[in-house]
């Protein structure tokens, strides 16, 4: 496993880490999630994400009981705030902020966060109060560093242009090749700011594994099949990508990688690019993404891809 720098903090995060939406307490059981968290520890993976809105608090108190043997300092663990608890408890006000941080820490059994995370901008909050809010609960030694998950361009640098409260370490989108919206604005501002990006859905949901192939049913006990975990691929199900998926994989072979290592492989050389998210249900998983870290890959196969997949999505 290699180990990147997360922005202008002194947090080494490994290049492949470990999520816990839509799994770990809420789609995968706990023995399970259990082995797949020691599995990640197993191969290296020291970084552990998570969010309060996942299983509404499940998946912090899965982390708070699995990783209360461990010492503190053999992991780097993050959070976020924002999307509703409940009826009352939602946004990044400064109320909503100091409780949802106590209630976080409570849950994972910790008394800090090593990144403490705006899991999308609050239109509802002005920004001061916001960021002056996460700049106290960095003082008050709740959380280390703090970064931001779907932020807008232009409400990242508004953030940035702020003076006397703390600067973003991170960001969290979206980003795979299927999905490259960030490249066009959000990478090049936070590389120019000292801000990392941890990458969410590297494998679109699962498609870039090639699980999914055209023409078939879903395979059983896939996150398709899930009820409780497929709200977010029916979009990535259709037939002209799926095919265009199936066409990586001979350039995957060449490279050596299974084909989940090869999507990796290719959002690991954007140097800006601190670590990407995984969500595994079973160990297995885990140590096959975990081989993307290090891979060397000829530029030349990401062109392919990147134009095979192009064309794909532009089947409609």
């Amino acid at each position: 496993m290699k180990y990147r720098q997360l922005g202008s903090s002194d947090l080494s995060v490994s290049e492949i880490s470990l999520g816990s939406w839509l799994t770990y307490g809420v789609g995968v059981e706990a023995d399970s999630a259990r082995r797949c968290l020691d599995t990640a520890f197993d191969v290296g993976i020291n970084f552990i994400d998570t969010a309060n809105v996942y299983g509404a608090g499940a998946a912090e108190s899965f982390l708070g009981g699995a990783l209360a043997d461990r010492p503190r300092d053999s992991y780097v663990l993050a959070t976020k705030v924002f999307f509703p608890m409940d009826d009352h408890n939602r946004g990044l006000s400064r109320a909503q902020i100091l409780k949802q941080i106590d209630d976080s820490l409570s849950r994972l059994a910790t008394d800090h966060v090593d990144l403490y995370q705006c899991h999308r901008y609050d239109d509802d909050t002005p920004l001061e109060e916001t960021m002056r809010a996460m700049s106290d609960v960095v003082a008050a030694g709740k959380a280390r560093y703090i970064g931001f998950s779907e932020w807008p361009a232009d409400k990242i640098q508004a953030a940035l242009d702020m003076v006397g409260v703390e600067k973003f370490v991170s960001s969290q989108p979206q980003y795979s090749l299927v999905h490259r919206d960030p490249e066009d604005k959000v990478i090049p501002l936070c590389a120019a700011n000292g801000i990392s990006q941890i990458v969410w859905s590297p494998l679109g949901q699962g498609v870039l594994t090639g699980k999914y192939q055209p023409g078939r049913a879903p395979p059983p006990g896939s996150r398709a099949t899930n009820d409780r975990m497929n709200d977010f691929i029916g979009g990535m199900l259709r037939e002209p990508l799926l095919v265009a998926v199936e066409k990586l994989k001979p350039l995957a072979d060449e490279a050596g990688l299974s084909l989940s290592q090869f999507a990796l492989a290719w959002i690991l050389r954007e140097p800006n690019i601190a670590s990407a998210i995984i969500g595994a249900s079973r160990p297995e998983q885990v140590i096959d993404n975990a081989g993307a870290s290090g891979a060397i890959v000829a530029p030349e196969l990401f062109a392919r891809a990147e134009a095979i997949i192009a064309e794909g999505m532009s089947i409609r």
